[in-house]
């Protein structure tokens, strides 16, 4: 069967599993751990929370912040390291401690960081936007597209290769690193770019999908096959998207608002989805009510994982 680009497959409904019910206001940053066994993720609504868990024993372990926390990837030093409101934070879960490394856009105070991710030679890119979240969680409107997209270094050396972006999301790559791909949730556009790994560069940038039928891209991650799996925030699934840009799979979420995906276990064949149950209407709390927790499910694919940061 050919799948157009504004075509889409029939809605699977696959067993999903709610592994947390962590209530997450605003979950996100969902990161495979493998060398440990567990999956880390946020939630990013003040006060923030690092979550790790150990799905083999179930030990599901909580650190919280006075600075919301927006993205997360290992490192290679040992720890994490962090998108925060302002900047890029280093994290060593021994102490707690966060650390800062870099804040490339001190000349834009209204802005806030968000997703990130590291590439196959371990520079994180990053990107901002308007703030939406005010100091006791209320949400805020996005006036205007003031975000951009950083590359950071392990030296805190930051350049930025996007202006203009409306929400900044889902930075990944393509299995051999040649493509890589950016979400713009507020226009509602997945982009591709290529990716010159030497340089640390990207250029030509096209539109893969911009679909609007299934909520807005969110969170994403690739799998062994170059397929882009997109979480759709109020789309209640998780899309599946060839490197053409055409919708391959739709699976069902029990949640209005997917956030983040990543592929983990021991064979990267699970798939686990952080949420939102912030703002959410009565009738879509009843309608799913372990929203803002932790899910998995097995997607019959197996991933690649997630870049640590080379510092």
């Amino acid at each position: 069967m050919t799948i157009s680009f504004r075509e889409s497959p029939p809605m699977e409904v696959l067993p999903v599993t709610c592994l947390v019910d962590a209530k997450d206001s605003l979950g996100e940053g969902c990161c495979w751990d493998a060398g440990a066994g567990v999956v880390w993720w946020l939630d990013i609504a003040r006060p923030s929370r690092i979550h790790r868990l150990n799905p083999a024993t179930g030990e599901h372990r909580v650190w919280h912040s006075a600075l919301l926390l927006t993205a997360l990837a290992l490192r290679t030093s040992g720890g994490l390291i962090l998108g925060g409101e302002d900047g890029v934070y280093g994290f060593d879960p021994t102490t707690g401690a966060i650390t800062p490394l870099v804040k490339p856009e001190t000349d834009r105070p209204q802005n806030r960081f968000n997703d990130g991710a590291c590439d196959p030679q371990g520079r994180l890119w990053i990107g901002t936007m308007h703030q939406n979240i005010g100091p006791m969680g209320e949400d805020l409107p996005i006036p205007a597209d003031t975000g951009a997209l950083y590359r950071v270094d392990s030296k805190g050396k930051a350049q930025r290769f996007e202006d203009d972006v409306g929400v900044s999301n889902g930075p990944c790559w393509s299995p051999d690193g040649a493509t890589f791909y950016f979400s713009d949730s507020k226009k509602g556009v997945i982009y591709a770019y290529d990716f010159e790994a030497s340089l640390g560069v990207i250029s030509n940038r096209r539109v893969l999908n911009d679909s609007h039928d299934h909520g807005h891209p969110d969170g994403a991650t690739v799998d062994s096959e170059g397929f882009i799996w997109s979480a759709r925030w109020d789309g209640e699934c998780v899309l599946r998207i060839d490197p053409k840009g055409r919708i391959d799979r739709v699976i069902a979420m029990p949640a209005q608002r997917p956030t983040c995906v990543c592929f983990g276990g021991a064979n990267l064949d699970i798939m686990y989805v952080t949420s939102s149950r912030a703002h959410l209407s009565t009738e879509s709390m009843a309608r799913y009510p372990l929203q803002g927790g932790l899910f998995c499910f097995n997607p019959g694919v197996k991933g690649t994982s997630k870049h640590h940061f080379a510092g």
